[in-house]
């Protein structure tokens, strides 16, 4: 990032196939929606063009492109007032690249259900379970990330973790 921030844009390139299926990842587990993932995963990286003086090089460039891709979120939310939508189990599936694998029914049905009751917690337990369950970014990342310390992230988590659990289980009933 630090060479795109001096002027040579053809590094952006090399920035964007090495991260974009683990922004979008992100960013899907935050939508549920394939179509505004996608065109999120493009704003930040445009954003992180236009911004790219902002870069200090001070921390690790992902963390940096997490904050935008928070930001992101955040003023999608502010101006569409729009709760999260769920496409489905074959667009979760889609996430890892390649085309949707012939599972067995029960799996499906599983997932159907644990993204079910994900859009049931709040924004903020869905994106820190996001960042630690699905990215499997270290405790120490996430902090960096949302601006707290690692035991917030870790009681956050904890939390998070118990929620869904329960929203899970009240839903099998």
């Amino acid at each position: 990032m630090l060479k795109v921030k001096a002027g040579d844009l053809d590094r952006m390139g090399m920035l964007f196939e090495r991260y974009n299926r683990q922004l979008y990842g992100f960013l899907f587990h935050m939508t549920y929606q394939r179509e505004l993932s996608e065109d999120m995963v493009q704003q930040v990286f445009y954003k992180m063009l236009k911004y790219r003086h902002t870069f200090t090089g001070t921390g690790e460039y992902i963390h940096w492109m997490y904050s935008i891709a928070r930001n992101v979120l955040k003023d999608h939310w502010r101006k569409n007032k729009q709760q999260v939508q769920h496409e489905g189990v074959e667009a979760a599936e889609t996430i890892a690249g390649g085309l949707v694998p012939d599972e067995a029914f029960e799996k499906k049905q599983a997932k159907a259900e644990l993204h079910r009751a994900m859009e049931k917690l709040s924004e903020s337990q869905r994106e820190i379970l996001a960042l630690s369950r699905f990215q499997e970014l270290k405790c120490q990342e996430i902090a960096e990330i949302l601006g707290m310390t690692e035991g917030t992230v870790k009681v956050r988590i904890h939390r998070a973790m118990q929620e869904l659990k329960s929203i899970y289980v009240k839903m099998e009933r």
